[in-house]
C-alpha cells in the first residue's frame, strides 16, 4: 500500500512542471507539491537538516553521511508518512528519536552501522507498517526494542549478524505478516522465537546457521503460507516440527541443507508427503551430504534404498528368531521323545522282572 502510494506520488510529480518546486525547500534538497515530497538524497549531509518543511509527508535522506538520529532530528514533522535514511553511516539512534512521528507508515534504516537498538527505539511508532533494518550490524534482538510496533506488517532484518532472539522480542507485533531474518547467524529456532506472530504469512530464514528447529515452534502460525529454510545446517528433521503447523496451505523450501540420509529421514519425508496442507516445493532438489557413499545424491533418487538395509536387518533378525523358536520346539519334542522311550523301557523292564518271579 505504501509502495503504491509512493509510486503514484512520484508519477504525479513527473508530470508537474519544474516551476512547481517551492522556494521554501531546504537548501540542497528538492521539493514538490508544496513541500510534501522532500528529496535530500545524495546531498553530502553529515547531519539531519533542521529546516525541513513542516508539511513534508515523504522525506528521503538516503546516501548521505548522517551518523546519528536524535530526538530533535525530526521535531515538527507531525505529518511525515515515509522516512528513508538508508545508505548512511548511522551507528546511534537515541531512545525516542521518532517519538513525534506518530503518522509514520514506513521507516527505512537499511545499509547503516547499527549494532544496538535501545529500549525506546519504537516509542511513537504505533502507526508504523513497514520497518527496514536490513544490512546493519545487529547481533541480538532485545525484548523491549519493538514493543510499540502494534501495527507493523513487514519487518526486514536480513543481512545482519543476529545470532539470538530474546524471549518476547517480537511478541508485540501481532499484526506482522512478513518477517525477513535471512542472511543472519541464527543457529537454532526455539519455541518462543516466533510463536506470538499469529498473523505471520511469510517467514524467511534462509542462509543462517540453523541446525535445530524445535517441534512446536510453528504451532501458532495459522496464517503461514511460505517458510524458507534453505541453506542452513539442517541434517535431520522431526515430523512434529511441521505437523504442528496449523496453517491450511503452507509452502516449505529446504534446499541447500546438509541432509544425513538414512531411514529415519526418509520416514519423516514420507509422512510429510501425506499432509495435504503442506507442500515441500523443492523436495526433488534435496541432496544427501552424509553418509559419504551418498554424498551429492538426490534424496528422491535414493529414497528406496535408505530403509533397505534396515529391512534386511529386520528380516535377518526375524528369521533368526523363527529359527531359534523352531529349533527349540524340535529339541523340546526330541527331549520329550527320549524321556518317553526311557520311561517305557523302564516300565517294561520292571514288568518283565515281575513276570519272571
Amino acid at each position: 500500500m505504501i509502495a503504491s502510494a509512493f509510486c503514484v506520488f512520484v508519477l504525479h510529480h513527473a508530470l508537474v512542471p519544474p516551476s512547481s518546486a517551492v522556494s521554501s525547500c531546504s537548501q540542497g534538497c528538492r521539493c514538490l507539491l508544496d513541500t510534501r515530497y522532500v528529496n535530500c538524497s545524495s546531498g553530502n549531509f553529515s547531519a539531519i537538516l533542521t529546516d525541513l518543511p513542516s508539511g513534508a509527508e515523504f522525506l528521503d535522506l538516503s546516501r548521505n553521511h548522517v551518523t546519528e538520529v536524535l530526538p530533535v532530528s525530526f521535531w515538527g514533522l507531525l505529518g511525515l508518512k515515509v522516512l528513508v535514511l538508508k545508505d548512511n553511516m548511522i551507528s546511534f539512534v537515541a531512545d525516542g528519536a521518532f517519538a513525534n512521528l506518530q503518522s509514520l507508515h514506513k521507516l527505512d534504516l537499511s545499509q547503516n552501522r547499527l549494532s544496538v537498538l535501545g529500549d525506546g527505539f519504537s516509542v511513537g511508532l504505533g502507526s508504523l507498517r513497514e520497518l527496514v533494518l536490513a544490512h546493519n550490524n545487529l547481533t541480538i534482538l532485545e525484548s523491549t526494542t519493538f514493543e510499540n510496533l502494534d501495527n507493523l506488517v513487514k519487518l526486514d532484518l536480513r543481512a545482519n549478524f543476529i545470532r539470538y532472539i530474546k524471549p518476547r522480542a517480537l511478541s508485540s507485533m501481532t499484526a506482522l505478516r512478513q518477517l525477513c531474518l535471512n542472511e543472519n547467524h541464527l543457529t537454532a529456532l526455539g519455541l518462543g522465537a516466533v510463536s506470538s506472530l499469529r498473523s505471520l504469512e511469510v517467514l524467511k530464514l534462509q542462509r543462517n546457521h540453523i541446525s535445530v528447529v524445535e517441534p512446536g515452534v510453528f504451532s501458532s502460525l495459522c496464517h503461514l503460507t511460505a517458510l524458507n529454510l534453505t541453506f542452513n545446517n539442517l541434517s535431520r528433521l522431526e515430523f512434529k516440527t511441521f505437523l504442528s503447523i496449523c496453517a491450511s496451505n503452507v509452502h516449505v523450501v529446504l534446499e541447500g541443507n546438509p541432509w544425513y540420509c538414512d531411514c529415519d529421514l526418509q520416514r519423516v519425508f514420507g509422512k510429510l508427503a501425506n499432509i495435504h496442507r503442506l507442500f515441500l516445493d523443492d523436495y526433488h532438489r534435496l541432496r544427501c551430504s552424509k553418509p559419504a557413499e551418498l554424498q551429492g545424491s538426490l534424496i528422491v533418487e535414493v529414497a528406496h534404498e535408505l530403509c533397505a538395509g534396515e529391512t534386511v536387518t529386520v528380516l535377518i533378525l526375524t528369521c533368526t528368531v523363527l529359527i531359534t523358536v523352531v529349533a527349540a520346539i524340535i529339541m523340546g519334542d526330541k527331549n520329550k521323545g527320549h524321556r518317553f522311550d526311557k520311561d517305557w523301557t523302564e516300565e517294561h523292564a520292571g514288568l518283565d522282572a515281575y513276570c519272571e518271579s
